[in-house]
This record gives C-alpha cells, sequence and structure tokens, in this order.
C-alpha cells in the first residue's frame, strides 16, 4: 500500500534508522501493518552479534513506533500533517518472544488504544510468519 519513498514522506527517520520497507495494509486511524526485510548487511548485525546475528529489540520496538507514527498520521489530525512535528517516546511495555534474525521478515502490526490529537497510545504485535517474536503497549506525543 506504501512503498519506501511514501514511507520517507511522512516519517522523519532517515537512513540507516529507518526500520519499515513496506506498508501492506493501512486502514486510517484503525489499524497498520507494515513490514521489515531484515538482512545480514544491516549495520547493526556488525556487533549484535557477531557470532549469533539477532535484530536488538530496541530497533523491533522502534519499528512499531515507526508504524505507529504512520498511522497516526493516517487519522488525519492537522498536527500530524506537519513536516516538522517531532515524536517524544513516551512508554514502552514489550514482551520479547523470540530472536528475530538475518534473512526474516518482521511483520508488525499497530491498532490504537486512545489517539488524541498529539497524543496515542497503540497495541504492537510483531511477527515473523506465524511466530510472534514481539507484543505490547506504546504511547507516545507529538509536538
Amino acid at each position: 500500500m506504501l512503498d519506501i519513498q511514501e514511507i520517507y514522506k511522512i516519517l522523519p527517520q532517515r537512513f540507516p534508522f529507518v526500520m519499515l520497507d513496506r506498508v501492506t495494509h493501512l486502514e486510517p486511524g484503525k489499524k497498520i501493518t507494515a513490514i521489515k526485510n531484515v538482512s545480514i548487511n544491516e549495520e547493526f548485525f556488525t556487533g549484535h552479534f557477531p557470532s549469533n546475528p539477532v535484530m536488538p529489540g530496541v530497533l523491533i520496538i522502534e519499528a512499531m513506533a515507526q508504524a505507529s507514527i504512520i498511522l497516526f498520521h493516517s487519522s488525519a489530525p492537522k498536527n500530524a500533517q506537519n513536516k516538522n512535528m517531532v515524536y517524544y517516546l513516551g512508554s514502552v511495555k514489550v514482551r520479547f518472544l523470540h530472536p528475530v534474525i538475518p534473512g526474516d521478515q518482521l511483520e508488525i502490526t499497530v491498532e490504537p488504544i486512545k489517539v488524541l490529537a498529539n497524543i496515542g497510545i497503540v497495541k504492537a504485535h510483531a511477527r515473523v510468519g506465524d511466530k510472534p517474536v514481539a507484543e505490547g503497549e506504546i504511547s507516545f506525543a507529538a509536538k
């Protein structure tokens, strides 16, 4: 539904910190599903961990947060349309269930719990195939 060029129009992050490759499903204000193709060429695998590469949990959370930004943007509060919008992560309550390794395709699904003009609380899930790898709640503010 959204390719990388369209994602770049919404997200403030840039290479190497964009953690989404494509949005495959978007119901504005209701649900988003996005993917991150995890490649051995990712810079973080150099040190995490050289003999047993695992995607850092904080980057899985970042992928969830970026999907949340796109969902927030799609719900069309006028604040979200501001290209200079800064997003602040508030609270993260995420459980990690399985490691993500090179070659995996991480699928992130986010649904709102509560969204106001400049804050949001979302429920996020990450999976590889049929296997859940992370789940939880994220809150953020936009200014």
